[in-house]
């Protein structure tokens, strides 16, 4: 059976129109109080090959919920107007297609284009789970 589209279609199309940070820009950012890293990666994900530090966890099924003030779902952190919202994944595919629902929502972020694929070997920080 032939898709409409294929995920990398998705995917190539909310890159098209959304805000990409690479990494060593975005590791630049680790620390700044105005950045909200947000992990839309699987907790097993982050378990198997840590975070970035500070970094938010919000699993991709509910970011959608948790950005709106209207769900019952709605996380304060998600309210902060002074903030930066950096949405990353492992590869930068989820993220992508994350931002761009958020983005159509009316909230504004941007994503780690590579992911946290290659953020430890460019240098960024990461924090273990114990």
């Amino acid at each position: 059976m032939a898709l409409k589209m294929t995920a990398a279609q998705m995917v190539a199309a909310a890159r098209a129109r959304i805000e990409e940070i690479e990494t060593p820009d975005a590791i630049a950012l680790v620390g700044d109080p105005s950045v909200v890293f947000v992990d839309i990666r699987d907790v097993r994900e982050r378990q198997r090959t840590g975070a970035i530090p500070g970094s938010f966890h919000c699993p991709r099924g509910m970011a959608e919920f948790w950005v709106d003030p209207d769900s019952p779902y709605f996380k304060d952190i998600f309210a902060r107007e002074d903030a930066r919202f950096i949405f990353h994944c492992a590869s930068g595919w989820r993220s992508a297609l994350t931002v761009a629902t958020l983005q159509d929502m009316g909230f504004e972020a941007a994503h780690l284009r590579e992911g946290f694929s290659t953020w430890e070997a460019q240098g960024g920080p990461v924090d273990r789970p114990e």
